[in-house]
């Protein structure tokens, strides 16, 4: 099944932001477009954004005059839906609400011809459930943009219970011929993205809501040593506190209030303050005029040790040992079984996040996991109050000395980075062994929909299924709420891990 025919005429109904944008879309990849709004007068009125929208491109020349001539005279407002009847697919991108969208369809079933591919841009409801208000849901699938859709690269091509293979298929390719890239996947709450995205935001919550971090430092660990592109912090005061706890809980109650998905508290509490991120002037943090932006925890010059005896295999870590002796610090290396830490001068240890927490040793000092430990410009420690501050201060003048900044938190298990990606990965496995889509798909669709470094099967390549299998087993001791039990998906892959390597 190929792409729609240039010359199909492709109709949007709902013309707000995202309406528009779709619309721009279609209309730039050279197809005829009809706009409809039920309020009077709006959809002329999203037109004429969309030629303006048009204008602007043509001044960054990123389109020609007459090709913006061309795209101006294929977009035309419709007054009613009578007047899509000869569209071959029509896009709905109006109120999130199920009834609505259902009516939508019912009254479109009865206008367009059979053959008419109708889609959805729902982010939140089921694409089954809407499907289901149809006499022929199969030619019915979700064609989920990101905001702003001219821009974004990633589509969610979502399948109901009832799309058709052939419906799914054509809804893929016209998006790829859009310049798009599609991502195919079954109808699951929060579909890829917003279903593997939501412990990015739920782990930084819970580090700041057990006391572990303020918000600036866990953004800056999250930035500069895990290498996402912003912090959760900052990045839900972007997309509005409101509407990113809206979507967590849409996919909270859509898995029957699973606890892996459970909204945040703190979050809740500053929706109700009216505190919504950017567009309101607050969020966690501060926009208003003469707001100042707060500072990073970060650690005093401390003066590096002489030396580290390397005990083990540090793993994704391993890259610290040349680091170090690049610095001037003197490695030892030594074999152990059971050992994979850095041994410090005073007797103490920096070991690699791995779930369990400094109170339960004496002198150790976790470091989090870094997307390249060369290239990360900070390093986040976690120790406990009875660590010998000596013990504390060689372990931030070694991460110092290979030019990092070093932040300090509290005893959190996993610290921030490792946690965070160990359950985003584990959520990944899930869904591939769940049908939902593929590894592939699920990394594409992290890369481009959220701007991850890696997508979550690239990270866990690079960290380790095992790894990141037993770092949840760990969290899971200390928190048997079942938050960060490990799905049988990854249990299956760590263990298949295990095997090739001879481990018993």
């Amino acid at each position: 099944m190929t792409a729609l025919d240039l010359s199909s005429p492709v109709a949007v109904v709902g013309t707000g932001t995202m309406g528009q944008g779709i619309a721009q879309v279609a209309l730039v990849a050279g197809h005829p477009v009809r706009l409809y709004d039920a309020v009077p007068g709006r959809a002329r009125d999203a037109a004429d954004a969309i030629g303006a929208r048009l204008d602007r491109l043509v001044e960054k020349d990123r389109l020609t005059a007459a090709d913006r001539d061309a795209a101006r005279a294929r977009l035309t407002p419709a007054g009613s839906l009578a007047e899509l009847a000869d569209c071959a697919l029509v896009v709905e991108a109006v109120l999130e609400r199920l009834d609505v969208k259902q009516e939508l369809f019912r009254e479109l079933e009865d206008i367009v011809s059979e053959d008419c591919l109708l889609a959805t841009n729902t982010s939140s409801l089921s694409v089954t459930a809407i499907g289901g208000a149809l006499r022929h849901p199969g030619r019915f699938v979700g064609l989920h943009f990101f905001n702003p859709a001219p821009l974004l690269p990633l589509v969610e091509v979502v399948s109901g219970f009832a799309t058709d293979v052939t419906s799914a298929t054509r809804a893929y390719e016209t998006a790829r011929a859009w310049g798009k890239t599609p991502v195919a996947c079954a109808d699951t709450p929060g579909f890829i993205v917003n279903r593997i995205a939501r412990p990015f935001y739920a782990e930084a919550f819970a580090v700041y809501e057990s006391q572990g971090a303020d918000p600036a430092t866990i953004d800056a660990v999250l930035r500069e040593c895990g290498g996402f592109r912003m912090g959760a912090f900052e990045l839900t005061d972007l997309i509005g506190q409101d509407v990113n706890e809206s979507v967590t809980h849409s996919v909270w109650q859509s898995f029957f209030q699973d606890v892996r998905f459970a909204p945040s508290l703190a979050q809740r509490r500053l929706v109700e303050s009216g505190r919504l991120g950017r567009k309101s002037g607050q969020g966690w943090y501060d926009y208003r005029d003469g707001a100042e932006r707060p500072e990073p925890h970060t650690a005093e010059k401390r003066p590096a040790p002489a030396y580290v005896v390397a005990e083990g295999d540090l793993g994704p870590a391993g890259e610290l040992l040349a680091m170090a002796r690049e610095a001037g610090v003197q490695v030892r290396e030594e074999d152990e079984d059971n050992g994979t830490r850095l041994v410090l001068p005073s007797g103490g240890e920096l070991v690699l996040a791995d779930g369990q927490t400094s109170v339960e040793f004496r002198d150790v000092v976790y470091f989090d996991l870094a997307l390249d430990y060369r290239r990360a410009t900070r390093i986040a420690l976690s120790a406990c109050q009875d660590t010998s501050p000596q013990v504390l201060a060689e372990a931030i003048g070694f991460f110092q000395a290979l030019g990092k900044d070093v932040s300090v938190i509290g005893d959190v298990p996993g610290m921030i980075v490792a946690r965070t990606v160990a359950r985003i990965v584990d959520l990944a496995h899930d869904a591939v062994a769940k049908g939902v889509a593929t590894e592939e798909d699920i990394d594409t669709a992290m890369r481009l929909g959220v701007n991850y470094p890696l997508g979550p099967f690239e990270w866990s390549r690079r960290v380790g299924a095992t790894r990141v299998h037993d770092l949840l087993e760990e969290l899971n001791l200390r928190d048997p709420s079942g938050r960060y039990a490990p799905s049988l998906a990854l249990y299956r892959h760590a263990h298949a891990a295990d095997s090739r390597e001879g481990t018993p």
